[in-house]
């Protein structure tokens, strides 16, 4: 398998790729969320929404977390767009998304041409618990198709429910998400086909298509990112890739 590093801005490098040429668009864009209020939402950075006063890491922030409501709905439109161009007949999107900006994502995946499927849940065991309210221990993932869905193309049954704590030991991203759902959530592709991620981070979406048998083309605007994306995505063409974290005690 191979893979595609592009480096710089998602809506620019989409454009760059042609036609109905990727089979599959999983993704993890930042939310733009993390605030009750638009100051809250768009006053602070990546790691200050996202990272606990007494977290055991320092990893980089990451740009593009500033968006308020409206701009993020036109942005992610314009992206998943393009996303839906390169995308063949009947090729899935799977777009990552908090409850914050769940009805938004929804939103804009239908903009953009995708036909709405469905929402999957990412539940994480170890999450904050939070006094005198629910928990919220689940992310969610919108996915939809381009066109009908062809149950022949790739004949493949995925659950609707991923349960995983976030990596500790070896994280490199805040908002990492665990190899091993990726590497289940890669198989909506066919075999052998290409996996789009206009939003790589370091990487763990093309780390588990190279794993699953798929191509991998990725974007990723951090240089800094990009830097770790590169280096997990060819340790996993080796299968040596960082040592990943079981469940957190």
């Amino acid at each position: 398998m191979s893979y595609t590093l592009h480096r710089g801005d998602a809506l620019t490098a989409l454009a760059d790729i042609p036609d109905n040429s990727v089979d599959a668009v999983i993704t993890d864009p930042p939310y733009n969320s993390g605030g009750r209020t638009s100051g809250e939402r768009t006053g602070r950075s990546a790691r200050a929404k996202y990272t606990s006063g007494d977290a055991e890491h320092d990893l980089a922030n990451f740009p593009g977390e500033n968006r308020d409501q409206r701009s993020y709905d036109f942005w992610l439109t314009l992206l998943l767009t393009e996303s839906y161009r390169a995308t063949a007949e009947s090729g899935a999107a799977l777009v990552f998304t908090d409850w914050r900006q769940l009805p938004t994502t929804t939103d804009a995946l239908q903009a953009a041409g995708w036909t709405w499927r469905g929402i999957a849940s990412w539940h994480k065991p170890v999450s904050r618990p939070q006094k005198g309210r629910l928990k919220q221990s689940c992310e969610y993932i919108v996915w939809g198709t381009k066109g009908p869905v062809d149950p022949d193309r790739n004949p493949v049954y995925l659950p609707g429910l991923y349960t995983a704590s976030q990596p500790r030991k070896g994280r490199v991203h805040i908002t990492q998400k665990p190899v091993e759902v990726m590497q289940e959530l890669v198989q909506i592709c066919p075999p052998g086909g290409t996996v789009l991620d206009p939003f790589t981070g370091s990487g763990t979406t093309g780390v588990a298509a190279l794993r699953e048998g798929r191509k991998f083309i990725g974007v990723e605007l951090s240089e800094h990112y990009a830097d770790i994306a590169e280096q997990r995505l060819q340790r996993a063409l080796t299968q040596e890739d960082f040592e990943l974290a079981g469940p957190e005690e």
